[in-house]
């Protein structure tokens, strides 16, 4: 990361001693530059609009407006604008609306000051950045969300076999059009597109044998 100046950040926050306290220890360090802040959603519409900033702290509890809607308004009329989520909650629904809103990290209040900079400096460099357990949690949805069902697995099977929708649905008592759901979630869950492919999947975990 190289900028011709200090990080220029603007603090998103309507509590007066968290942005002193931020404030504080993002001055100290010499690459960081906390050059605006703002206690509200209105007030860092403005904000931006008329300062030079290369990265912004927003808090998700903004009494105006939830930090996440700022988030999403800023990225629609600024595309590429930094923005970093600073906030007490883990909730998942809050890390992936900020993600969709088009944040580039979120990071826990309670983490230590060096994941915060650490954080700062990825985004500005051109990344994205996680509290770990924030990235953890993620990890593990994206997995789960990804494992096939039971009932998908059954169906796997039975094409990796080599039954039509119809023979599949007539097996199941369940209608072909079930099926064909059935075989549009397997091929998006495993990223398989062809019969030979499925088949090979079926062999290399047991679902089926030669």
């Amino acid at each position: 990361m190289s900028l011709p100046h200090p990080i220029r950040i603007a603090l998103i926050d309507d509590h007066v001693l968290v942005r002193d306290g931020l404030k504080s220890l993002l001055s100290a360090m010499p690459h960081f530059d906390v050059v605006a802040e703002a206690e509200s959603g209105e007030a860092a519409l403005e904000l931006v609009a008329s300062t030079e900033l290369d990265l912004l702290l927003v808090d998700v509890g903004l009494k105006d407006m939830n930090g996440l809607e700022l988030t999403r308004r800023l990225c629609s009329l600024y595309p590429g604008i930094k923005i970093l989520i600073l906030s007490m909650y883990d909730n998942q629904e809050y890390v992936r609306t900020s993600i969709n809103a088009g944040a580039f990290g979120y990071v826990l209040k309670n983490a230590p000051s060096q994941e915060l900079i650490a954080a700062i400096e990825a985004i500005v460099a051109g990344g994205s950045f996680y509290s770990p357990e924030i990235a953890r949690k993620l990890a593990t949805n994206v997995r789960d969300e990804n494992e096939l069902t039971p009932r998908e697995l059954q169906v796997l099977s039975m094409i990796a076999k080599g039954l039509n929708n119809k023979e599949v649905a007539r097996e199941l008592d369940i209608s072909v059009r079930t099926v064909e759901t059935y075989r549009l979630s397997i091929r998006r869950k495993l990223n398989i597109d062809t019969p030979a492919a499925l088949v090979k999947y079926a062999l290399e975990h047991g679902l089926i044998s030669i």
